[in-house]
């Protein structure tokens, strides 16, 4: 209720300076524990344990400034970055558009962030403070790099001692040239390049993928991923298609999240466990804005999920809401855990 009367007025304000005063506010405002989970909610995916399966998407908490409050606010867990080797400042603004009428925004930030080595001596203080949370750390490549591989390496070695898992994000449209790192030859010598890099650490390493793939690409994908023993996939980021939009924002350069993203995201999770035969962990991400949308994620074949967007719209308890209302759906269909639910459509 107070998120809603206050929304004219967070709307209001241009989005990205928005978002900033989210994060200052969270850095700054005192908040209690975390939520205590139904344990039916509790599950084990790439050997760690999560209090619910609902997490943050990166994106959000681009420099990594706020997973503990993150967590206090119902997360599960909570994926900061897109991390880059050096600092960089990403397109020119305006890039983030708010597609109101659709639930839904445009992004055309180009992995602005600070640089790892800003946020590396900040992470190790808030990892006491994280709790049951589950930190991830999604790192990308710089767009000026003249070699990618190259940066995704050193996105490991210097992330990965501080991550519970370490994500490989080459999903992002707003890089050019990144997504083409998914093609089978490009993908295999990157992944067997990270995995070469985290040397004895036993941190998983996800991997991110893009919506916008042809069935080929997602039996390539789920080749490598699984002969370079990648821990579990990440089901999708934004995309650069433009479903039926009503907002006057729906023909800006970018990706697209929220709700309209829902059915491709879908869609595209059923692919990988279809190509999968289940034998790689996923995690749903893409249009999931009630715990509905999650528990049909779930069932279709994902063992957690992220969002984002959708706290935009509906407010920060939204994390703690749909964690209660998905720990019904689940006791009401017989599950006494989230893994028993998973892939069961």
């Amino acid at each position: 209720m107070l998120y809603n009367l206050a929304k004219p007025f967070i709307f209001a304000l241009e989005a990205e300076r928005a978002h900033g005063l989210t994060i200052a506010g969270l850095k700054t405002v005192p908040m209690g524990p975390a939520p205590k989970c139904d344990p039916v909610l509790a599950t084990r995916v790439a050997g760690l344990d999560f209090v619910n399966p609902i997490g943050m998407a990166p994106g959000f908490d681009k420099n990594g400034e706020v997973p503990d409050a993150l967590i206090r606010m119902g997360f599960g867990f909570a994926e900061v970055g897109t991390l880059t080797p050096l600092p960089q400042a990403g397109n020119p603004k305006p890039r983030i558009f708010r597609l109101v009428e659709d639930k839904a925004v445009i992004n055309r930030l180009g992995f602005n962030n600070k640089g790892q080595q800003d946020s590396l001596p900040r992470l190790k203080k808030m990892r006491g403070r994280m709790g049951k949370g589950v930190l991830g750390i999604n790192i990308g490549a710089n767009k000026d790099s003249t070699d990618r591989i190259a940066d995704y390496v050193i996105g490991a070695k210097n992330m990965a001692p501080l991550a519970d898992y370490l994500t490989v994000n080459i999903s992002s449209p707003n890089t050019p040239g990144l997504r083409a790192l998914q093609d089978k030859g490009a993908l295999a010598e990157l992944l067997a390049a990270v995995m070469d890099a985290m040397g004895e650490l036993k941190t998983p390493v996800f991997l991110k993928v893009a919506p916008d793939l042809e069935p080929a690409d997602i039996d390539d994908i789920v080749d490598v991923a699984m002969s370079q023993k990648i821990a579990a996939l990440i089901i999708s980021n934004t995309t650069i298609t433009r479903p039926d939009l009503k907002s006057s924002n729906r023909s800006g350069t970018g990706g697209l999240s929220g709700a309209p993203l829902k059915g491709l995201a879908l869609q595209r999770l059923k692919d990988f466990r279809k190509a999968s035969g289940g034998k790689i962990p996923l995690i749903g991400v893409g249009g999931i804005a009630t715990a509905e949308d999650a528990y049909e994620r779930i069932r279709a074949g994902a063992s957690l999920v992220q969002l984002y967007t959708a706290m935009i719209y509906e407010g920060p308890t939204i994390a703690a809401a749909m964690s209660c209302q998905l720990a019904k759906l689940l006791k009401q269909d017989g599950f006494a855990d989230i893994s028993e639910a998973v892939g069961t459509a």
